[in-house]
């Protein structure tokens, strides 16, 4: 049966966008980064609508109001931009105004004693506006219903056609009604829809990943957080901003790896960062070789001197002599034969580690304990976590568990590192995760990454999922790197810090290119840092640390480049150039990229810019700065042509610059 609240509402609000699942799940937006609402608004007959955006931080009980346009059929539209981080509501508010229905109707009126009449409805409408405004109380308030009231008198006493027509239609006055509407018979609609607020970093980022036991000067010894906290003017001067860190505890010694992942490990081999605990303590400890948590409290506060951030990776496991193993055993699943499950991915096992069962009947207790993880690293100043595998932990949990630390810290940003089935990648972005690691690295042809970063910008997740682009990581060394080449390793930096807002590399083993896998066909690095120490030698002349440093200082100087909101790619003739531009018009700045995807030949091809989505008259020419070598190029039209060596440098960045004016023989760009 049909429930009626109130038969006279007549104003129905059919959807409101953006919202992911109903508003099961939060819409993502950062401080300062608008929110663009759009509400489907109508009404039966021809009455005037007004429609409202409403929001709220949600620990406020008063919404805020923002005043919607219409947009054509029926589609309201209006923008919101919250300042700071958190969690907010929004929603939409629609009513028949009557007084702009009369007003809309009383402009077309001809007839004198018909629009004597049409006056008497007006004034009635002008004093009840009146009536509202004195309600509200405020000296503003108050002064709105005398002006109202002397205009409703004035109505009242026209008699001339023409007097009326004046008075009827004073814009100002009219504005000053509309801002006491009548909205007793609103529709609202009905569900408070989320919107998680980040920081401006969870939108755009340039990540470097570094083993501080690799980072010694001096090949042959452990290296430790100190020595990390000396390469960090290294890796601030190549430009990036968060440098993440593999987990710092202490390394099981049961069941240890040795190099190349070898069983059984073999004396002074130091273990896989990631077989997690031993009797030296677990997840919230420092590793000893390491330092304390004194020296990471010292590096967290260098890097902020620096204006960088350390990342700390959280992985939710246990070597088997973590102390949870003994004083939790009812958190871990166990074999026939009685001994604890180990991780398996068969034929791979990972016997130096123990997942955690999720489904132990002491899972709240577990749960606590997890999240106290979390805190005791926020407590040493630490604001953004790269989470290890969430996808083979329970969904419920990382809801649970991103909303209670986002409700208590909304300055954290948490990267989901999972690299699975594209609906399991998206629903941990629904539930909370910040970023999200992506395919890219396996993206390598003109139509796979059109089409991947075309779904990743404009696609059902673009309000949700924030990609992070990685070309390599510690265990993806992929075949375009293996083979591939200086020319390889520059494009692939070029696209990912192009193509994605957010983008990370492994290093040094990037900028150094380290290229060579473990055995034929695998993915794995040969002498992975992941099992052994590493000296990298980085100073070396052919480093790409220069151009690593060129991107990251174009990143910082093009705002178009630090979000994916717009993102095109436009036709080539050549299968082997890609071309795509990002566009942010607020700050007039369009960048223009071209990559030639064969590291070993030069390709050449004609491209074809859509002009008017780039902003560019059809009949001027245009300069094309290319921000990687410093040529200036003159183009014309939308179709021009481009040649790329691979062997001198495999892509342009573009920025477009327009022509404002001639005299004499110079032109003048912006």
């Amino acid at each position: 049966m049909v429930e009626v609240a109130d038969g006279r509402v007549r104003a129905v609000i059919a959807a409101v966008a953006p919202a992911i699942d109903g508003g099961r799940y939060a819409v993502k937006r950062t401080a300062g980064e608008p929110l663009e609402v759009v509400a489907v608004c109508l009404v039966d007959g021809h009455d005037a609508l007004r429609a409202m955006l409403r929001w709220r931080p949600e620990h406020a009980a008063q919404w805020q109001e923002v005043e919607m346009a219409p947009a054509g059929d029926d589609r309201w539209l209006a923008r919101i931009i919250a300042a700071e981080p958190g969690r907010y509501r929004y929603g939409a508010a629609a009513w028949v105004d009557a007084f702009a229905t009369w007003r809309r109707e009383f402009a077309r009126r001809q007839d004198a004693a018909d629009l004597r009449l049409a006056a008497q409805t007006g004034a009635a409408l002008i004093r009840e506006a009146a009536a509202r405004a004195g309600e509200a109380g405020t000296d503003a308030d108050l002064a709105d219903r005398d002006r109202l009231a002397a205009w409703a008198a004035a109505l009242e006493g026209a008699v001339d056609p023409a007097a009326l027509r004046a008075i009827a239609l004073d814009e100002a006055a009219a504005a000053i009604a509309a801002r006491h509407p009548d909205r007793r018979l609103e529709a609202v609609w009905p569900v408070e829809l989320p919107l998680t607020v980040d920081r401006p970093r969870a939108r755009f980022s340039s990540w470097y990943e570094l083993f501080p036991r690799s980072a010694a000067p001096v090949a042959g010894r452990h290296g430790t957080l100190a020595d990390a906290l000396a390469r960090l003017d290294y890796v601030a001067g190549l430009g990036f901003d968060v440098v993440y860190l593999p987990p710092v505890h202490p390394i099981g010694r049961l069941q240890r790896k040795g190099r190349n992942n070898s069983v059984p490990a073999q004396p002074g081999d130091v273990g896989s960062p990631w077989a997690i605990g031993s009797h030296e303590g677990g997840h919230k400890a420092v590793h000893p070789e390491l330092g304390t948590l004194e020296d990471l409290r010292r590096l967290v506060a260098r890097a902020h001197e620096l204006g960088m951030e350390i990342a700390l990776d959280i992985a939710l496991q246990c070597a088997p002599d973590h102390p949870y193993v003994t004083a939790h055993p009812q958190w871990f699943r166990r074999r026939p034969d009685g001994t604890v499950q180990y991780a398996e991915n068969p034929p791979k096992k990972y016997e130096d580690i123990y997942p955690f069962d999720f489904e132990t009947p002491d899972w709240r207790a577990l749960w606590n304990e997890l999240e106290s993880v979390f805190e005791f690293w926020i407590g040493q100043g630490v604001r953004i976590f790269r989470v290890d595998n969430p996808h083979t932990k329970p969904f419920g949990f990382w809801e649970w568990l991103i909303d209670r630390v986002g409700r208590a810290h909304p300055d954290v940003i948490f990267l989901a590192e999972a690299f699975t089935r594209p609906a399991v990648m998206h629903q941990l972005a629904r539930l909370g995760f910040s970023q999200s690691y992506t395919y890219f690295a396996w993206r390598n042809t003109r139509h796979e990454l059109t089409d991947y970063f075309t779904e990743l910008a404009h696609g059902p997740g673009r309000d949700y999922l924030r990609p992070n682009a990685w070309p390599n990581t510690p265990d993806i060394l992929t075949e375009t790197l293996q083979y591939g080449g200086r020319a390889a390793f520059a494009a692939r930096l070029v696209l990912a810090a192009t193509l994605s807002a957010n983008y990370g590399i492994y290093g040094p083993a990037f900028e150094l290119m380290e290229h060579v896998a473990r055995e034929p066909g695998s993915e794995e690095y040969l002498d992975s840092e992941k099992y052994q120490l590493r000296h990298w030698p980085i100073e070396r002349p052919d480093s790409l640390a220069p151009l690593v440093t060129l991107i990251n200082r174009i990143r910082r100087e093009n705002p178009a480049l630090q979000s994916n909101d717009g993102l095109s790619f436009f036709a080539t003739d050549n299968e082997q150039l890609i071309c795509y531009a990002k566009r942010c018009e607020e700050a007039d700045n369009t960048i223009v990229v071209v990559v030639d995807l064969d590291p070993e030949h030069a390709h050449a091809g004609w491209i074809e810019l859509d002009l008017r989505r780039l902003g560019i008259a059809e009949d001027l020419p245009y300069q094309m700065h290319d921000l990687l070598s410093g040529a200036r190029y003159l183009w014309h039209g939308a179709r021009n042509y481009v040649r790329l060596d691979p062997a001198r440098m495999p892509a342009h960045v573009l920025r477009v610059r327009r022509r404002l004016r001639r005299e004499q023989d110079f032109d003048y760009f912006l």
